[in-house]
């Protein structure tokens, strides 16, 4: 593979990982916010006032860190992947407008009566204005979100000379993999935030084991996680069986298939060996991939080798593994909390364990990305656009200059926001 797109692959990567770090916060800390809001507005319990004021900042900050990383990552479509707009831009450039017009200006203009309105403006439009947030940080993930999943399976196109155009805008935004991606995002990023919130919650009672608003967030973190998680492997199974019938390819790379079966293995383990075609140290479960994605025994699932262009075997494997790892472990964590605060106030032990788990949904999502997007490989819009050919013309040392400097920009960046909001958290409300 060429050197350039190897580094421009990596750099985007890099860049929208970073990214996605932020909104996987806000779009869920945003509807907490209003719970806490209007909590406080029914019981004037200062506990919640105090839980309010802590976690806006706390949205705030991430709020701009998402906003910066949005931008630095919209002008590599020009610097590095010129051949991506000027072959889709009649699809992507509207859809990217429509997030900034209709979610973008929104949540903007009421943080700020959120921020600085609760002693200017009367109870009920702080309120408003809390929930009017929430519903622009949703809306702004359904436009992205679109476009991501029209790339995945693209419908309601035509093409005019050598460009793309809609065809039917409908057809576009509601391509068929959108309402599970949808759905999938919005429970991750909830999760995210349940997490952060208890996690977050757990370190200040370390320190402050009589902080009564930790305690109320605490156990409002868990019990949200303890609900959502059920949801989102309902709704995982779903994406998955819509993955199989779109692009099966990327579910076979999955599941390192080589080969198509009738009541193919699930592989639990193993090291994929893609010059050979096979899985070297397999620890695997009879017939169970077939169960899980066609509900059958003795389901016929696809193997790589029906397939010319597919991707690379090794990220989406174990990247998906991790993913699931990582979910299974909340599920016992939220769970397993949910039961013991019921009992009264959580030991150490349990503090720890979700302090321990406060950015547990940040590796998740980075994992589900990886999924999703090394999964498509080699198409950018796929059937439309191959990867290699939306590439611009930087050089291969160009790229590798930026890609450090990113590098070490981002990382003192993540650095600086994980310190400060723990720092916020340690200090309590």
């Amino acid at each position: 593979m060429d050197e350039a797109l190897v580094l421009a692959r990596v750099q985007f990567g890099l860049n929208i990982g970073f990214h996605i770090l932020f909104p996987s916060i806000t779009i869920g800390l945003a509807w907490l916010l209003v719970v806490f809001r209007v909590r406080y507005e029914r019981t004037h319990d200062p506990a919640w006032l105090g839980t309010y004021r802590l976690w806006v900042k706390v949205f705030a900050l991430s709020f701009a860190m998402g906003v910066v990383s949005g931008v630095v990552m919209s002008f590599q479509f020009g610097t590095n992947w010129p051949g991506y707009m000027n072959k889709v831009g009649n699809i992507a450039g509207p859809l990217l407008a429509y997030e900034v017009l209709t979610a973008f200006f929104l949540e903007a203009t009421f943080l700020g009566v959120m921020l600085f309105g609760m002693n200017r403006v009367p109870g009920w439009m702080h309120v408003t204005s809390a929930i009017v947030v929430a519903i622009g940080t949703t809306v702004s993930a359904f436009w992205i979100l679109a476009l991501n999943s029209w790339m995945q399976t693209p419908a309601g196109h035509t093409t005019d000379g050598d460009a793309i155009i809609a065809g039917s805008w409908w057809a576009v935004i509601f391509n068929p993999s959108f309402p599970y991606r949808l759905a999938h995002m919005l429970l991750a990023s909830g999760l995210t935030a349940a997490f952060l919130v208890a996690g977050l919650s757990a370190w200040r009672l370390l320190k402050a084991p009589g902080d009564a608003a930790a305690h109320k967030t605490l156990r409002f973190g868990t019990h949200l996680a303890a609900v959502l998680i059920p949801l989102q492997i309902f709704a995982g199974d779903l994406h998955g069986l819509n993955t199989l019938e779109h692009q099966p390819a990327k579910i076979a790379a999955m599941e390192a298939l080589w080969n198509t079966e009738k009541g193919a293995p699930l592989v639990l383990f193993a090291i994929p060996n893609e010059d050979q075609k096979r899985n070297d140290f397999a620890l695997t479960l009879p017939k169970a991939a077939s169960l899980i994605l066609t509900h059958q025994l003795e389901g016929e699932v696809k193997g790589l080798n029906e397939f010319d262009d597919r991707p690379a075997v090794t990220p989406p494997f174990i990247a998906f593994r991790v993913m699931v790892g990582i979910g299974m472990l909340m599920l016992l964590l939220s769970w397993l909390g949910t039961w013991r605060l019921r009992k009264g106030p959580a030991p150490r032990w349990l503090l720890w364990s979700f302090a321990a788990f406060t950015f547990s949904g940040w590796a998740a999502v980075l994992a589900g990305w990886l999924v999703t997007e090394t999964g498509r490989q080699p198409w950018l819009v796929t059937g439309i656009l191959r990867t290699a050919d939306a590439l611009g013309d930087a050089s291969g040392a160009l790229l590798g200059a930026s890609l450090t400097a990113y590098v070490l920009t981002y990382a003192v960046l993540l650095l600086a926001y994980m310190v400060t909001i723990t720092h916020l958290a340690g200090k309590g409300s």
